[in-house]
């Protein structure tokens, strides 16, 4: 029996990284011997054992054999007989094809240290083409690793694969866990650059897809290409480190911008109403969670709302409270701002990127004032029950003309 650290714990030790978790594939044993070991059977498909102490896992070195379309279609054969370079041959790129045995030895029969020396992400071999999560994986190293380029024949290879419709065949919950990671990662617009370069995004998010050649008003967006520019937005939010959830909205918030007649470009007017269906239907088809969908609805149908804040009556804040249910989540509202903040600040020119974003301070303030209204107590001294919604909505609307006009705020908002 022999053991090796392989996959990305070796790949980020090269590159200099911190590895956060070790993978492990066992040489020369059975099942047996690794229960005999103390190891934990985990593995459903194939032989995978937890440690007994670090619980990390170790896996039989193993062969699969293509045998129905999708990712789930695979037999898989584990034995002693199964050499390393065997195992790593079935692993999606060289630079994941690495092991390290236990004395620091390498092995590296697929050019692996190599390609990490060019910045390559490189598919091992033509068993590549048989699971297309691996083209969702290289769209999200892309994500992580903002130098590296896929190597022209990988990229080949990868539309090959949407051609044949092995794209078609992800299953909605794998989609959306590579998707979220890779927007999570420091760069999440190589993700989708990716993607759309080999073909996956159309088939994959079509809606967003649809944003790429579709012009903005040039005066305030210098970048035009409303894909050019939800993919700044995005890298903002990244930037910015921001959370999944506001992230997700980042994405969303101008597919209306997609389905706008072409007779009434640049200027997109009413891309907010049109933009919620298209969400709402990505993440039922996607099965997002409720908490990245549900903001990123806001945002796709408030964000202009939000940008004009300066200009809006306190009757209309409050109404934007209301339809935000911001009484009640007004930290669910302050990541709508988040996201909105960098939709402002999301453009093709570095002035426009450093313009200030006085919305969000104002619209803050405006809502404590809105939730500081004792509801309670205008319900008890309210003599028509019938009547308490409405003296309860009066007295916020008071107290957001308030405090807005103490604010003194007389800044340029920001446009659409």
């Amino acid at each position: 029996m022999k053991i090796y650290v392989v996959g990305g714990a070796v790949r980020d030790k090269l590159l200099g990284l911190p590895v956060q978790d070790r993978d492990h594939v066992v040489v020369g044993a059975t099942p047996e011997q690794m229960r005999a070991a103390g190891f934990r059977p985990v593995g459903k498909d194939f032989p995978v054992f937890l440690h007994p102490d670090t619980k990390e896992e170790y896996a039989l070195a193993r062969t699969e054999r293509k045998t129905a379309p999708g990712y789930h279609g695979f037999t898989f054969h584990a034995a002693p007989d199964v050499t390393l370079e065997q195992d790593l041959l079935r692993r999606d790129l060289t630079i994941n094809a690495i092991a390290e045995d236990e004395d620091g030895r390498l092995t590296d029969p697929y050019g692996g240290q190599a390609d990490l020396q060019a910045r390559l992400f490189r598919h091992v071999s033509a068993a590549f083409e048989e699971d297309p999560v691996r083209i969702l994986r290289v769209a999200r190293f892309a994500a992580r690793f903002a130098d590296f380029s896929v190597a022209p024949e990988t990229l080949a290879l990868m539309r090959r694969m949407v051609a044949a419709g092995e794209v078609d065949a992800l299953v909605a919950e794998r989609v959306w866990q590579e998707l979220a990671r890779g927007l999570m990662e420091a760069h999440p617009a190589r993700m989708f650059e990716v993607l759309r370069a080999c073909g996956a995004l159309a088939r994959i998010l079509p809606e967003l897809d649809a944003l790429w050649g579709v012009p903005q008003p040039p005066q305030h967006h210098p970048e035009v290409d409303t894909g050019v520019h939800v993919m700044l937005v995005l890298e903002q939010a990244a930037a910015a480190g921001l959370p999944l959830a506001v992230r997700f909205a980042a994405l969303m918030h101008d597919l209306g911008k997609g389905r706008t007649p072409s007779q009434h470009w640049p200027s997109h007017h009413g891309h907010e109403g049109s933009g919620v269906a298209l969400v709402e239907a990505l993440c039922q088809r996607l099965r997002v969670p409720g908490e990245c969908r549900d903001l990123a609805v806001l945002c796709a149908r408030e964000h202009g709302n939000l940008h004009r804040a300066l200009e809006l009556r306190a009757s209309t804040i409050v109404s934007l409270f209301e339809r935000c249910d911001a009484y009640r989540k007004p930290e669910r509202f302050a990541q709508l701002l988040q996201a909105a903040e960098c939709d402002a600040r999301g453009r093709g020119s570095a002035e426009l990127r450093a313009r200030p974003y006085p919305q969000s301070a104002y619209l803050l303030h405006a809502l404590a004032a809105a939730r500081a209204v004792a509801a309670g107590e205008i319900a008890a001294a309210c003599s028509d029950k019938a009547r308490i919604p409405e003296a309860v909505r009066s007295a916020r609307v008071r107290a957001v003309k308030q405090a807005i006009g103490a604010s003194g705020q007389t800044l340029t908002p920001a446009r659409e």
